[in-house]
């Protein structure tokens, strides 16, 4: 009874109202702006904005195996021209691992590419120091891919750690070791030093814009989220009633309760949640046993 009254939903309602699920997944899931905020401190990385590479090589008799990190901690890989489609990550990776073998008097072969890092500020965490050594180390979450000793499906992560270097000194960035999962990276920058500093038992104002900022930050953004939602159905309801009574007074030339569109299911409403309600109780109360006679022996 409840299906069959849902389903004399206006049609023309529908599409409006799955408009709003793209728009509120997108806030849910916000790209990461390389500025982070960890155990109240804060960083600034959008001067690391563009490509960098870091890399190791491994002798492999007769044979050498090269393996790439190309990243961008702020923006998405461009593809590399003169490379096959295939040898080269998804489209918005932004950290991609790409292993060649090498061998004298051969073609370089592109033996294995994988995405270690996306867009989605979803998939990272953080974690920083500012004691003896200010640092600030993100760590990615990959794909899963096959691991090269026994082929099995293994989820794959970047570890990459931000080292402060005080001033302008800025090194390259250092390939430190992959174990077919995890990739560590170690780089020496200006951006590894936090910003700002949270200071615990102050009492005085900033400490408590540094307490509250991050808490701000993640409110805004389930308040932008759940705010586009019922922007979004309010103007599709709107809509509706609009154009229903347009339609009910320039064709039947209605007025009043009656200029409301498919007023006989509004009416309805009221008693299909009391359906729902009665239905819900109904399966909430214990059962009681249908047979209270004697059992044959």
């Amino acid at each position: 009874m409840i299906i069959r009254r849902l389903c004399s939903l206006p049609t023309f309602l529908l599409p409006l109202l799955l408009l709003t699920i793209p728009a509120a997944a997108a806030d849910d899931d916000p790209p990461f702006d390389c500025k982070p905020t960890v155990d109240g401190l804060k960083f600034d990385l959008t001067s690391l904005a563009g490509e960098h590479t870091a890399s190791r090589t491994r002798s492999l008799p007769p044979s050498s195996s090269v393996d790439i990190l190309r990243f961008d901690l702020c923006a998405d890989l461009k593809k590399v021209e003169d490379v096959d489609e295939r040898d080269q990550c998804p489209s918005g990776t932004r950290a991609c691992l790409t292993q060649t073998n090498k061998k004298d008097k051969e073609t370089d072969r592109i033996i294995s590419v994988i995405p270690l890092m996306n867009a989605s500020s979803e998939r990272l965490t953080f974690s920083a120091g500012a004691s003896t050594q200010k640092f600030i180390t993100i760590i990615s979450e990959g794909p899963e891919y096959p691991h090269p000793i026994d082929s099995k499906p293994t989820p794959q992560s970047l570890n990459m750690t931000l080292l402060c270097s005080p001033g302008d000194t800025k090194s390259d960035p250092v390939f430190k070791s992959y174990d077919g999962s995890k990739l560590v990276v170690e780089w020496s920058v200006p951006a590894g030093c936090p910003i700002q500093e949270h200071e615990e038992g102050s009492g005085g104002d900033s400490g408590k814009d540094d307490d509250n900022g991050p808490k701000d930050d993640n409110t805004q953004s389930a308040g932008s989220g759940i705010g586009w939602f019922f922007l979004v159905l309010i103007l599709a309801l709107a809509a509706y009633l609009g154009l229903g009574a347009y339609y009910n007074y320039s064709t039947y030339g209605a007025r009043g309760a009656d200029l409301i569109p498919h007023r006989d299911f509004w009416k309805e409403v009221p008693y299909m949640l009391s359906d729902v309600i009665s239905h819900l109780c109904s399966s909430v109360r214990p059962r009681r046993s249908a047979n209270r006679g004697y059992v044959a022996v």
